[in-house]
């Protein structure tokens, strides 16, 4: 039975399942919403609640109590500062995130960035080449070429880093019309269900097979097997994986059921290559 200490849960649970039925929401608008739920006035309220509760109680050890400090009190002495429009002008554009675009403008005195089939979310620059959001635990972090102008950028969230290829116009359009396209077909790419079953289960038995994935991804996964391999090994073997539709950025979207009676949802993403570019599991009913 899940209580106000699992809200981040499941609002990503709740976000996630609705983009797989095409209906765009936040991360921000996920955790109003479920703050509402539980009867608090917004999110804010909420998190003081759970952070008060996580500190009165055992669920944090004191090494995780001074990683959250030490990342609240370093994004608290990060100072914004005023960049000239026409800096601010170049990175506008898009860049590529897997199978989906990441829209970048100018908005102003900041940046104003989009994920495909997600709200824009503002970013304000710390640095010539570094902006961060006010809001979300998220940094910019453009990469220039000789020219000054930026060929890509770095995305980093809860301490993994997304590296993103500048594309031109029609490029991004493109892309863009096959994830409407695959959503609207609700048809998945072939290869994910197997790919997603051989991950589950390397990750389960402790020994990843990190050569099938991209370099963003096993980085990611030799940070989290730590976590993830005890609950998936809890869980019990596969039962059944059964597809859910795809997703807004164009990734493949699973429930995964175990033998044990436990579900989890899972997204997929693989390259032309057959490479597991990303996957990310939430949890399930």
């Amino acid at each position: 039975m899940r209580d106000f200490r699992d809200a981040k849960a499941m609002a990503q649970t709740l976000r996630e399942t609705l983009n797989a039925r095409s209906i765009a929401l936040t991360v921000s608008e996920s955790l109003e919403l479920v703050a509402r739920l539980f009867g608090f006035a917004d999110w804010n309220v909420l998190a003081a609640r759970i952070r008060s509760a996580e500190q009165a109680g055992s669920g944090r050890s004191n090494e995780e109590s001074t990683k959250t400090d030490a990342a609240d009190q370093l994004r608290s002495k990060t100072k914004e500062i005023q960049l000239p429009q026409a800096m601010l002008d170049r990175y506008a554009g898009t860049y590529q995130f897997h199978s989906a675009v990441f829209t970048v403008t100018r908005e102003q005195d900041h940046l104003s960035a989009r994920l495909s089939g997600q709200s824009s979310v503002p970013y304000y620059p710390v640095g010539e080449t570094e902006f961060v959001g006010r809001e979300i635990d998220v940094t910019l972090r453009f990469i220039l070429g000789p020219d000054g102008m930026p060929t890509g950028v770095i995305l980093r969230q809860h301490g993994n880093d997304h590296a993103m290829q500048r594309i031109n116009a029609t490029v991004a359009q493109e892309l863009e019309r096959a994830i409407e396209s695959r959503m609207s077909a609700r048809s998945a790419n072939p290869g994910t269900e197997a790919a997603l079953r051989r991950l589950i289960e390397s990750i389960a038995s402790g020994q990843p097979n990190y050569g099938e994935m991209s370099v963003d991804l096993a980085e990611a996964t030799r940070k989290q097997l730590p976590r993830l391999q005890p609950g998936l090994a809890e869980m019990g073997p596969i039962k059944s994986i059964e597809f859910l539709g795809v997703g807004a950025q164009g990734q493949d979207v699973y429930s995964v059921w175990h033998q044990g009676g436990a579900a989890s949802h899972w997204h997929i993403t693989l390259g032309s290559d057959g490479t597991i570019i990303s996957a990310f599991v939430t949890p399930g009913p």
